[in-house]
């Protein structure tokens, strides 16, 4: 998969050169492109804001920089999402529909926003990470790609993993121990001690449910 990121401050993206995701792009089992938008910008300042047109408080981010770097990328395989508190809930999902794609173009916003007329030539969806707001769209595309990546082939050493995560099958993942077995006077559960792993994952299943009922019985109705 490719991979490819627009952003007003490329330099936030050094978290993805570490741990998994940076072995990832390393052994060439996935790409990640940071492009500057400014580097697009015909103003001789680099600017790419401008005041919003009726009135209103901040910034906007005008449309010539963004269209000409997202044009400089694109592909008839491409998919354009636009890191946005208005879109889609970000979603495990989501996730799974994305990992299938071929080529990925994040649209990191700032400011106010961006341009309607960019999301309305360009993109194919719009991606909220959750019900708050941020300074802008670099944190939110991270977690994107972090998710993403770690479903691809080969990603992740024991792929298996990712089949047990929480939110898996709609379920949050049940506790988890390692050694020792007994820490300050606090035991691992019996149960996984055993090496019945017929009762073990009965166990799993049913902490995963009871937990999940606790905590998120929305997932329990199907809303995932």
């Amino acid at each position: 998969m490719k991979i490819d990121i627009l952003t007003l401050f490329p330099n936030s993206f050094v978290p993805l050169t570490e741990s998994i995701i940076g072995k990832a792009q390393s052994s060439n089992k996935i790409t990640i492109n940071i492009i500057n938008i400014r580097d697009f910008s015909k103003d001789k300042h680099k600017k790419c804001d401008d005041t919003i047109f009726g009135g209103g408080e901040g910034l906007l981010m005008t449309p010539q920089p963004l269209f000409d770097a997202i044009e400089s990328v694109l592909t008839e395989n491409s998919y354009v999402i636009y890191l946005s508190p208005k879109g889609d809930t970000f979603k495990q999902s989501v996730a799974k529909k994305l990992a299938k794609k071929e080529h990925l173009i994040l649209i990191c916003g700032h400011y106010e926003g961006i341009d309607q007329r960019v999301i309305d030539t360009f993109v194919n969806q719009e991606i909220s990470i959750g019900d708050y707001v941020l300074t802008g769209g670099e944190l939110p595309a991270m977690v994107v790609v972090d998710t993403v990546a770690r479903l691809l082939p080969n990603v992740l050493h024991n792929e298996n993993s990712a089949v047990c995560d929480t939110f898996e099958n709609n379920l949050l993942e049940y506790p988890q121990y390692t050694r020792p077995a007994e820490f300050r006077g606090l035991k691992v559960p019996e149960i996984l001690l055993s090496g019945n792993h017929g009762e073990i994952e009965k166990w799993r299943k049913e902490q995963s449910e009871s937990l999940t009922a606790q905590r998120r019985p929305d997932l329990l109705k199907g809303d995932k």
